[in-house]
Parts: C-alpha cells; sequence; structure tokens
C-alpha cells in the first residue's frame, strides 16, 4: 500500500489573538496552499486589528525545546520565521537551527505593525543582520522595516532601488522590497536575487485597510511555494499573486474596528500528496 507525506512548513513566529496576523495567518496561507503548517511560538503579543496593546515574551527555553520537537519529528521542507524582538531570541534560533541540516528559510523581519506600532527593540537590529540574514534564503521588508535596515527614508521607487541594495549588502542573499506602503496608485515590489538580478513587479492597489498581517502572510506563501519545490524567483512571483487575490477578495469584508485580515481562503487547495519510498523491511 502506497504512503503519503505533504510538504510540511514550520512557522517560528509571534501571536495574532485577532487572527489576522502572526502564526495565525501563517497556518492559515500554509493550509490554503496546500501544505501542513507546524509552528513556534517566539511571542505573545495583546492585539486586536487596532494595534498592539503589550507584548509578552516567550521563554527562551521554551522556543528552543519548540523547535527541537518539530525537528525531531516532522522535518520541514521549508521555515518561515517572523516576529523575533530580542537579541536573545535570535541567539536561540539560530543556535538551534544549526544543529539541524539546512532547509529552505524565508525571514521577515517583523519590525512594526500595519497599524505602525514597533514591535522590536533597537539592539535587537545588529543580531538580525549578523546571526539571522546569513541563514535565510530570502529576506521580506516592507518598506518601514527596509528603511530601518538601509538607514534611509524610502518615498520613491528609486529609493527602493537603494535600500535594496544596501541590505543586500548586509549579507543577505536575496531581497524583497514591498512598496505598499508607497503613496501611489499602483503597488510596486523589487527583487534582488541572488544572482544580483533585479525583478520589477506591479500591482493594483485596492482601497482597503484589510491588509492586517500582509507581510506575515506573504513571506509564509513564499516558504510554501519553497516547499512545493519552487525556485525563489517562482516562489516570490505565485506568493505576491497570492497576496493579491488574498486582498482583493477580502477588501470588503469588515471584521473588526480597524486594519481588517485578508481572505486566506479565497481558493483553498487540497494537501498536496507526496509518494513515500518506503525501503523494505529486513528479513
Amino acid at each position: 500500500m502506497k504512503k503519503y507525506t505533504y510538504p510540511s512548513v514550520l512557522s517560528i513566529a509571534g501571536f495574532d489573538s485577532s487572527g489576522g496576523a502572526g502564526i495565525q495567518a501563517d497556518i492559515k496561507t500554509i493550509s490554503a496552499l496546500g501544505c501542513f503548517a507546524t509552528s513556534v511560538l517566539t511571542a505573545l503579543p495583546v492585539q486586536n486589528t487596532t494595534g498592539v496593546k503589550s507584548v509578552y515574551p516567550i521563554p527562551y527555553q521554551a522556543v528552543k525545546e519548540q523547535i527541537e520537537v518539530i525537528f525531531d519529528d516532522v522535518f520541514p521542507d521549508a521555515i518561515k520565521i517572523g516576529m523575533v524582538h530580542t537579541s536573545e531570541l535570535v541567539h536561540t534560533i539560530v543556535n538551534t537551527l544549526q544543529n539541524y541540516l539546512k532547509t529552505p528559510l524565508v525571514f521577515d523581519p517583523v519590525m512594526v505593525a500595519t497599524s505602525g506600532h514597533r514591535l522590536i527593540e533597537d539592539e535587537t537590529i545588529q543580531t538580525l543582520v549578523e546571526k539571522l540574514f546569513p541563514l535565510a534564503d530570502i529576506i521580506t521588508p516592507n518598506l518601514d522595516e527596509a528603511a530601518v535596515l538601509a538607514e534611509m527614508t524610502i518615498k520613491t521607487v528609486d529609493e527602493m532601488y537603494l535600500a535594496g541594495e544596501k541590505i543586500k549588502t548586509l549579507g543577505a542573499r536575496s531581497v524583497l522590497v514591498k512598496g505598499g506602503h508607497l503613496k501611489r496608485k499602483q503597488l510596486t515590489s523589487l527583487f534582488f536575487s541572488e544572482d544580483e538580478q533585479i525583478h520589477e513587479f506591479h500591482f493594483e492597489k485596492y482601497a482597503t485597510q484589510n491588509t492586517h498581517g500582509s507581510g506575515c502572510t506573504l513571506s509564509s506563501a513564499i516558504a510554501s511555494y519553497l516547499a512545493q519545490g519552487k525556485s525563489i524567483l517562482e516562489a516570490v512571483t505565485q506568493g505576491q499573486e497570492y497576496v493579491q487575490q488574498a486582498i482583493y477578495h477580502g477588501k470588503d469584508v469588515v471584521i473588526g474596528k480597524g486594519n481588517g485580515p485578508l481572505n486566506h481562503f479565497f481558493n483553498p487547495k487540497q494537501l498536496i500528496k507526496n509518494e513515500l519510498e518506503l525501503k523494505p523491511k529486513s528479513k
């Protein structure tokens, strides 16, 4: 009898009790794209659609043990890392991951929430660059995060190009700079690939405030496509298309009093079956 497995994606991220961002958005996205979601909780923000009220840390030993039990049992085909808000947490994650075989890794440097609330400690940024950037296959900052990393203001597409080049010099293999916050009718993003190519993407910008968790959704979508064996460029392209459709199908929905969520399940896929090669039992 044939046995099957699913492409699995591990989300290492923070919590969102309102269900639109963080690990909740990651699990929805990974599931909607036909992959099996596992998760490691890094922080417990108290938030809803109107913003973050406070952030409670998860003990570092608990983060370490969460990673270990997943890797020792359901080894991921790709990893998405989101909210990492202290230097000690960065060291914990990096030191634990280094004990296992390399797997594709997407890092969404969550620093500023959709509401504008700062989510990361200043001293953590340098640790992220030094320790986590070298492990990541792609980094996906929005404009606010790219501005922090590149130490510059970004108000035009030309400045997005400059910021992306600066972030690449920090040790990032590839970078997707998301331009959703630019005051333009069209949404532009730039992908700086490992082979020094720059790919420009353009999407329609919808009149909606339902973009809560869009960055979490995109990074976990990219990880899901990487888990399915897509190249980074394919994963970036298809991941952005998925988010664009999720925003479109959720743009007129009213959930909460602030920035509402995307519609992650506008076209859900069944879990993808990969046939297992079973070794014959020895006599």
